[in-house]
């Protein structure tokens, strides 16, 4: 071993390539950068866990309703080399890609890139043909345009993003943003993801089977607001809640309850509370905490045997397989 080097030294960042096409949107090509771009010092790790490399299919790209002209940055040729390969959206759907971004899309897909659309940058997948016969989601307003370009892909047009392992795509622009956490989640953990969230003052989990569209009313007088009865229920998770003991917190009927999850958060009351208790536990995972029994206990699962489901169910892995893969260790070091 080099003198001077580490058993533990930082593993290399994960190197992500956005493509910024003619007439991209700047607001997904800016929710990229933010995510997966900027240092992050508050996390008190050796080194950035991601790389950024802007790719343009030509030396100049007009923007969106030409807000600005992108120069000076990489060709396609650095999708060659990217992990994570992002397509933004933009708005002129039915006008084709160019060859060469379509070619980029095929090439990191074969050789097992994972592939991500922000808001119409699934038009570009599908039109690339990785997305026949798989799930995925785009903006609403373009879904019935998005069905009958493409018939081939399994369209979900009423949820947030949707995860097909090495292709994933999030619904409107914000949901970019929910799609982009979610994949530090799946990198990281659900502690750092957190960290994350807290800096871009962003909701730190929003289920991706959630309505992309969600009615938002003016607030009648009293308040209707969930937010207190939110925080009261975050601070009790270990408590044996049920959706009747948030409504009586509410003061409204169970009834009443459910229509403002739906209305404001787009899920359950159910939904919403069992999401919870599964992102504590795998907090304290993260943390260290072994004996999984006291982990169900905290996170208010209940038993061992539930928390195993539940944690399978939302991430793919066994409470063991997510502790060596997230959890703190040498090497490693938790926000």
């Amino acid at each position: 071993m080099p003198k001077g080097s580490s058993q533990h030294s930082p593993p290399l960042p994960h190197r992500v390539a956005i493509v910024v096409d003619e007439a991209t949107n700047p607001f997904e090509v800016g929710v990229a950068t933010e995510l997966f771009g900027l240092p992050r010092p508050e996390l008190g790790l050796p080194g950035p866990l991601y790389e950024v490399t802007l790719c343009t299919p030509q030396s100049e790209v007009r923007m969106n309703h030409g807000f600005f002209t992108m120069t000076g940055v990489a060709g396609l040729d650095a999708v060659d080399d990217a992990d994570t390969l992002v397509v933004p959206g933009r708005p002129d759907n039915v006008v084709p890609r160019g060859p060469a971004v379509l070619d980029a899309i095929r090439c990191a897909h074969a050789r097992g890139a994972r592939v991500v659309s922000f808001c119409t940058g699934t038009f570009a997948l599908a039109e690339a043909g990785v997305l026949d016969g798989r799930r995925a989601t785009t903006h609403w307003r373009w879904a019935d345009a998005f069905r009958e370009l493409h018939p081939k892909v399994r369209l979900e047009p009423d949820v947030l993003y949707v995860d097909e392992g090495d292709l994933l795509s999030s619904a409107g622009s914000a949901a970019s943003l929910d799609l982009g956490l979610h994949i530090w989640r799946l990198d990281h953990g659900a502690e750092i993801a957190n960290a994350v969230s807290r800096r871009l003052v962003f909701a730190a989990h929003r289920d991706g089977g959630q309505r992309q569209f969600v009615e938002r009313p003016v607030p009648h007088i009293p308040d209707e607001s969930l937010a207190p009865v939110l925080a009261w229920a975050q601070e009790r998770l270990d408590e044996p809640l049920s959706v009747a003991d948030l409504a009586a917190r509410a003061a409204v009927s169970p009834a009443t309850l459910h229509r403002r999850f739906r209305a404001q958060l787009g899920t359950t009351p159910l939904a919403w509370l069992t999401g919870e208790r599964v992102n504590l536990a795998r907090r304290l995972i993260e943390r260290g905490e072994e004996r999984l029994d006291i982990v169900a206990e905290r996170s208010g699962l209940g038993t061992a045997a539930n928390l195993r489901a539940r944690l399978r169910r939302e991430t793919g892995l066994s409470p063991s397989a997510y502790r060596r893969r997230f959890g703190a260790g040498p090497g490693k070091r938790n926000a």
